[in-house]
């Protein structure tokens, strides 16, 4: 059986606030880390998010 193309990530905030997205990337494409700049509920304000592995 296929190992499948997308793997699910997690990106975490890097304002200490414990937040965090789900979302998922396909490794082939993007071999790097990703960041991205979203809405952080809990700072009330836009963060940078990193990417982290699911547990």
């Amino acid at each position: 059986m296929a190992k499948p193309a997308t793997v699910k990530i997690r990106l975490n905030s890097t304002a200490g606030t414990g937040f965090f997205y789900v979302t998922k990337k396909n490794p082939r494409n993007q071999t790097e880390k990703l960041t991205f700049r979203k809405y952080d509920p809990i700072a009330k304000k836009h963060v940078e998010f990193k990417e982290g592995k699911i547990k």
